[in-house]
């Protein structure tokens, strides 16, 4: 069996067992094999007649029936890019994605680059939102938080490997922040209801649930987000948060009830509104 052999069957079998369109299933399978074989997608094209060791198809086989279980590609290469960087994955922290970078350049535009701020990520888990940050305005104190250990061993190993200054702490929320206030408070908590049907489809079936679901409404984590923010924003300071599309209008009332003003929400480009925010006036 040659390369272009065994991706061409893998790509049917990705496409039939995930329901995907082709062209993404070929992309898939190639990812699959630059990882499993140590070579880049452009090696696949320019030795597609190339024959296969039994070792290399025995590495790539094995790759190919974990992602035919539905297991993510993130988790089976360990990595997935955010906001133009590589991020180290692992089932211990949610897979970084797109939907996400509006929070941070909704972030960058609120952070001066040529003075320091002091900014929070809570619920950091790889540490994209925050690594990128750092690395975005550098002058900038960043702090990430997460209750989970075993996440912020992997956002410390992001910090490393990408070279960001960042302070990480292990907490549930604000609870080791007591006293401590931050110019900027940023978040993507858990916001999926207990109950929802996507639970059991896609990716999101091999990733942690403890970092995506929030009670019987998916609200639990921002209802607790918006009522201790006050108490750890500077006057003038701003809470960003990612929900999901339809939590839009609950999120700005709970920001308007627990005293962050001016809430505001904002759109992705598809036009789905997936965060939202406010100021602490006087």
């Amino acid at each position: 069996m040659n390369v272009a052999q065994i991706l061409d069957d893998a790509t049917t079998q990705i496409a039939a067992a995930l329901g995907l369109d082709k062209r993404v299933a070929r992309l898939e399978a190639r990812v699959l094999a630059s990882h499993g074989w140590a070579v880049e997608t452009a090696w696949l094209i320019a030795h597609d007649t190339d024959a296969l060791s039994d070792k290399q198809i025995a590495a790539f086989q094995s790759l190919l029936l974990l992602r035919l279980e539905g297991q993510p590609i993130a988790y089976l290469i360990g990595t997935r890019e955010f906001y133009g960087r590589p991020f180290l994955v692992t089932p211990d922290v949610l897979i970084p994605r797109p939907d996400t970078e509006l929070l941070v350049e909704l972030a960058l535009e609120r952070i001066p680059p040529d003075r320091s701020m002091d900014i929070l990520d809570l619920g950091t888990g790889s540490g994209c939102i925050a690594i990128t940050l750092a690395l975005e305005r550098p002058l900038a104190r960043i702090t990430a938080a997460d209750r989970s250990t075993a996440a912020l061993a992997v956002a410390h190993r992001n910090a490393e490997h990408l070279g960001a200054r960042v302070e990480f702490m292990t907490s549930n929320w604000f609870a080791a922040f007591s006293g401590r206030k931050f110019d900027l408070i940023v978040s993507n908590p858990p916001y999926v209801a207990a109950a929802d049907p996507h639970l059991i489809r896609g990716d999101v079936r091999f990733e942690p649930l403890s970092a995506l679901t929030a009670g019987q409404d998916g609200l639990d984590d921002l209802r607790q987000l918006t009522r201790s923010a006050r108490e750890h924003l500077q006057v003038g300071g701003t809470l960003l948060m990612e929900h999901s599309y339809d939590q839009a209008e609950a999120v700005q009332g709970l920001l308007r009830t627990h005293g962050i003003n001016d809430a505001y929400g904002w759109a992705d480009l598809a036009g789905v509104s997936r965060v939202s925010g406010g100021k602490l006036s006087e």
